[in-house]
């Protein structure tokens, strides 16, 4: 549910103001000298040729009008021309607000929400009961398993595209995607679950219930709204811790979890901003086209049945699907991390759910390194000095960033797995396994902020269907299976990372 990080930064992206072609009696004899005049300050400071190319990009160029004033082919061949011709100068840079500096106990809320969810199966466990199905998981257990992949591949795709709209400035936009989306990933999940025949009669409708919490848990943590859904889900943990050392009624534990699921159906149905006036959306408009030539490089549409109010063309469908297959690809890897022996065959009793824990709740402090990566990559576009500086000092921090989240994520497990009733031991496999899987996670999410999400669903997707035939086919020993498939995407997502950590404009 997190979508690109800079869809969640106020402002935007970080390119610099440019300042605009000055107006003069006579034309320069050559348009090249007025460009190099006008954005001296901008070409003696970049690290790149790539940054220069941004920044005419950014300032509405496009390849035709290069080659039409200026006799160059494109905005990359142009930028490296005037990076060759203006010296090398990087002045101090201005005391600037980070962007990227986000709250760590906002991040650990949003890891705790991710994971609190989990306590509604103790809850219900006892609605549950039935013999094993047939692959000798506990009763009910595909049917829920049904439900849940398809949120996750619904509801990822849903988020990205409301933080889209967000990104655009649009709230109205975002609510409404909301609305429509979250009801039809509910129906969606509900379907799903109902296809899986052989279930305990409660377990269809606790996998109808968890379909509309998905739902609304989406709507809410896409506004931000984390303590809102937090203080939603208070009756059924308390209810769960409760269960722990007392036997509930069966009364008492349905009660329970519909009053949670109820309140945050409805609180996000309250959150939802649906509307804008129409003041505001003209202001905001009249805010984007501000100073840009013919409106720049931002296409816009006339709403219809209105003469004056005009809205930014809003993010395509097909940019959002990548969000959902690589929410697919690593839902289906944890799901391997906790179940992946008991699905080859074997004992039930291999149910490894602390990995599956783990993995969840380090999706906070997961998300905080992130952060603390954009922010250490701006740090590095102002000091480096050069291509290779800059490329040494992202290689640097990526290091401590990764190193930091794997240590918190092996002490996660280590401690769920003394925690937990009866989980299997924290072997030397699974720990790698875990902290393999952890990487391809991580990294599969930083690839995401540098908007190589395709790239990252690919290689996600690939591993999951990998593990997945092995899975069903019976081929080789599943910890085994495990490491090799986790190893090699961990691998390959770590070769794209470092082919794109040098290019400057992949951290704007």
């Amino acid at each position: 549910m997190s979508g690109s990080l800079w869809l969640k930064v106020p402002g935007g992206n970080t390119l610099p103001a440019i300042p605009r072609p000055r107006r003069t009696a006579t034309a320069a004899a050559d348009p090249m000298d007025e460009l190099v005049e006008r954005f001296d300050a901008f070409i003696a400071a970049a690290v790149h040729p790539d940054e220069i190319a941004a920044i005419l990009e950014s300032d509405g160029m496009n390849d035709e009008y290069i080659r039409l004033t200026y006799g160059r082919h494109d905005s990359f061949t142009l930028a490296e021309e005037l990076y060759t011709r203006v010296p090398r100068s990087f002045p101090e840079p201005r005391s600037t607000p980070d962007p990227w500096k986000v709250s760590l106990t906002a991040c650990l809320l949003r890891g705790v929400v991710f994971a609190l969810p989990g306590l509604a199966y103790l809850l219900g466990a006892p609605l549950l009961e039935g013999p094993p199905d047939r692959l000798g998981l506990p009763a009910g257990t595909l049917t829920l398993l049904a439900g849940a992949l398809i949120g996750w591949v619904w509801d990822q795709t849903l988020s990205h595209r409301a933080y889209s709209w967000l990104g655009l400035g649009d709230r109205a936009a975002a609510g409404r995607t909301l609305l429509a989306g979250a009801p039809a990933g509910a129906l969606l999940g509900t379907a799903a679950a109902l296809a899986v025949p052989g279930g305990p009669p409660f377990s269809y409708a606790f996998a109808a219930g968890q379909a509309l919490y998905v739902g609304a848990a989406t709507v809410l943590l896409v506004l931000g709204r984390e303590r809102v859904l937090l203080a939603a889900l208070v009756p059924m943990a308390a209810g769960a811790v409760l269960a722990l050392f007392v036997d509930l009624p069966v009364r008492v534990r349905v009660t329970l979890l519909a009053v949670s699921l109820l309140a945050a159906c409805l609180l996000a149905v309250r959150e939802l901003p649906l509307a804008e006036g129409a003041a505001a959306a003209l202001r905001r408009v009249r805010e984007r086209t501000r100073g840009r030539p013919g409106g720049g490089p931002v296409r816009w549409r006339m709403l219809r049945g209105t003469e004056e109010e005009y809205a930014p063309r809003g993010p395509r469908l097909a940019d959002s699907v990548p969000y959902g297959v690589f929410g697919l690809g690593t839902g289906l890897l944890v799901l391997y991390a906790a179940l992946g022996e008991v699905l080859a065959g074997g004992p039930a009793e291999a149910v490894a759910a602390p990995s599956a824990v783990a993995l969840t709740l380090s999706m906070g402090p997961a998300e905080w390194l992130l952060y603390r990566f954009r922010s250490g990559s701006l740090a590095g576009l102002r000091a480096a000095r050069s291509p290779r500086a800059f490329r040494r000092r992202m290689l640097a921090t990526l290091a401590g960033c990764l190193a930091r989240y794997l240590a918190v994520l092996l002490a996660l497990g280590v401690s769920g797995t003394l925690l937990w009733p009866g989980a299997p031991s924290l072997t030397g496999a699974r720990a790698a396994a875990l902290l393999l899987l952890g990487a391809v996670m991580w990294s599969g999410l930083l690839l995401q902020s540098f908007g190589a999400v395709r790239a990252a669903a690919v290689v996600c997707a690939s591993a999951a269907f990998v593990q997945s035939l092995a899975v069903l086919t019976g081929f080789g020993q599943p910890r085994l299976v495990q490491l090799a498939v986790a190893g090699t995407a961990a691998a390959a997502l770590a070769t794209l990372v470092c082919l794109l950590l040098g290019r400057a404009t992949a951290h704007r």
